[in-house]
């Protein structure tokens, strides 16, 4: 079995340069594979796979323009991969499964260095408090003894390097052995997730929102001042002509926006955090199908006085981590399909209520049944027998 492992690095400075490097160059072939693509359907009216444009940027590109060959300093690799996200990226948009893939910002967008083991010569080791990567060598860990280290038999089959509001992170794939099944229980759960509660349980368990948290709005109100300041040093760097003070300005303005990301990236650690511990504390209470809805987020971004509330509940990362976790331990994921009426109907009778508002919160039947609204929902979600699973 192969699980993933993800934690912050120290590198030295020669290799937070060479991290830099290689980020940058990954950023620069993912674009040019992007803009290449483009040309040439607009004139051949035909797609060039990655291994096709990898081939030609080697053995013609490269050669035909040797101030490009600076592409070469960093891993084979890290390019390879990077052309291969972009492919992956037109195939998605292809299948409809996504929109066209967009352009790489220095700084904004998410780019990784990859590493991988392909032979014997190659070799990622891992210790306690360090881990060894190709073309970086030896890399202190600051979590200690979190990821499994090789001395216990374990082997690293691939990583990547990631840089966040200054600080790097490295995350590996390691191959475990298959861990024993937990003992599931003959009954299962329904989940609502929501905006006033986070998820709200058919055995009566309710996930707070905890956007809503004091902790949450000061920081959310502390990011909107930095976010401001932000905007006010652009804004006089418009107005600056010496050169000299444009400078500095220009200086204070990166000291704001590492600001800004830092605040952002301890916002989504929060929430992050608050998923996972949610997760862990449904599965261990060992049901053996689990019920969630398949829900139109972007339908429901588009309601412009619930689409911040609804952005920040992370309603897909706690999908794919939820059914990662139910692979890991054999509990079966059911999806409902987003069309059934799980708040409209009555978990007494039967009876859908199709007048119910989204102001309604207490559901209320004719048939006498009074529920919360989001409980009855969760009770429809357990006992749903039309559902696919994950």
């Amino acid at each position: 079995m192969l699980k993933s492992y993800k934690t912050e690095i120290t590198p030295s400075p020669e290799q937070i340069q060479k991290i830099n490097q290689t980020i940058g160059t990954c950023r620069y072939i993912y674009n040019f594979y992007l803009a290449h693509n483009r040309e040439v359907y607009e004139k051949e009216k035909k797609f060039v796979s990655g291994i096709d444009f990898s081939k030609w940027l080697n053995n013609v590109y490269l050669k035909e323009n040797p101030d490009k060959a600076w592409i070469k300093d960093v891993s084979s690799k890290s390019v390879k991969q990077s052309i291969m996200n972009a492919e992956k990226a037109f195939k998605r948009f292809f299948k409809h499964q996504s929109g066209f893939p967009k352009f790489k910002k220095k700084n904004k967008s998410d780019v990784k260095m990859y590493f991988v083991k392909t032979d014997a010569k190659v070799v990622i080791a891992c210790e306690r408090h360090r881990i060894k990567i190709p073309t970086l060598g030896w890399v202190k860990l600051k979590e200690k003894g979190y990821i499994p280290t090789t001395k216990q038999g374990y082997v690293i089959k691939s990583g990547t390097v990631s840089c966040k509001a200054g600080r790097y992170y490295a995350s590996v794939l390691v191959e475990i052995p298959d861990t024993e099944k937990l003992q599931l229980n003959d009954f299962g759960l329904g989940i609502d997730l929501g905006i006033k509660e986070f998820a709200v349980i058919s055995n009566g368990t309710t996930k707070k929102n905890i956007n809503k948290t004091a902790k949450m709005k000061k920081l959310e109100k502390q990011l909107k001042r930095e976010q401001r300041c932000l905007s006010r040093k652009y804004e006089d760097l418009k107005k600056r002509r010496n050169e000299k003070k444009g400078e500095t300005t220009r200086q204070n303005i990166q000291k704001q926006v590492l600001k800004v990301q830092k605040l952002h990236q301890r916002i989504d650690n929060i929430r992050t955090d608050y998923i996972n511990k949610c997760i862990n504390e449904i599965v261990k209470i060992k049901p053996s199908y689990i019920t969630i809805e398949d829900l139109n987020v972007l339908g429901m971004m588009k309601n412009k006085h619930l689409a911040k509330s609804v952005a920040s509940q992370n309603f897909y990362e706690f999908r794919t981590k939820i059914e990662n976790k139910c692979k890991e331990n054999g509990i079966e994921l059911r999806i409902v399909d987003r069309f059934y009426p799980s708040s409209k109907l009555c978990h007494c009778c039967g009876n859908i209520k199709k007048e119910l508002k989204l102001s309604d919160r207490v559901y209320k039947c004719e048939c006498g049944y009074e529920a919360d609204r989001d409980y009855n929902a969760s009770l429809n979600l357990r006992d749903c027998t039309t559902y696919k699973i994950a």
